[in-house]
């Protein structure tokens, strides 16, 4: 078993976060299950009023051209766009990573490879100093995943795999091409946590000084 190894993040007093994986399509029900081990309140995303009142998000893994036919069916590209404009984190993961690039949601200036590293049969793991995660390498599975094959200046690269990254930010988007779902390392997740508490911390206090003034 791998030990997980949480971010640490400042105490929030208020609600539990509100945190919502899309489930369209893929393994939406374990991302749930590490987000409320973290403490977060986890709701699945189907329609784009589900995303009113979210902290942040998850677009999960699974076969990007399904998820983003099922986004464009369900009309969730623009409350997906409208939440990041608001300042509120994303996290996605595998094809998740594919579907918010700048070919399909425009969310992060940078293109991603859909099966970079192979099919299915070439699906391995591997140890990752990532960025933002602390000292400890976090163990990334890799399954028929995609690496980001360009990005703009505005992109962080938190992990590579040789010389291709496979986490990425931009903003309030985090982007990482492995299943941080499938082990017992929560960071990945307690970083998207940390993330939303900071938007709301930051959202909170824009409200205040629009009342004010």
């Amino acid at each position: 078993m791998i030990p997980t190894y949480p971010v640490p993040t400042e105490p929030d007093t208020g609600p539990r976060l509100r945190i919502g994986v899309l489930a369209s399509q893929g393994d939406f029900a374990t991302h749930a299950r590490v987000l409320e081990s973290l403490g977060a309140v986890s709701l699945e995303v189907r329609r784009p009023d589900e995303l009113v009142g979210l902290d942040g998000l998850v677009i999960p893994g699974g076969e990007s051209t399904t998820i983003g036919k099922a986004i464009e069916r369900d009309g969730l590209g623009d409350a997906i766009r409208a939440h990041v404009e608001a300042g509120r984190p994303i996290l996605g993961t595998c094809a998740g990573m594919i579907v918010c690039d700048r070919e399909h949601l425009g969310l992060v200036d940078a293109i991603a490879l859909r099966n970079a590293f192979g099919r299915q049969i070439a699906s391995f793991e591997a140890e990752l100093e990532m960025s933002g995660l602390g000292p400890e390498p976090i163990r990334a599975v890799f399954i028929r995943a995609p690496w980001i094959g360009e990005h703009g200046s505005e992109v962080e690269v938190l992990a590579s795999l040789g010389d291709h990254p496979v986490a990425v930010r931009q903003g309030q988007v985090l982007l990482c091409a492995f299943h941080p779902e499938l082990t017992d390392d929560s960071r990945v997740h307690a970083l998207l946590m940390a993330m939303a508490t900071a938007a709301r911390r930051r959202i909170a206090s824009e409200e205040r000084g629009t009342r004010i003034a």
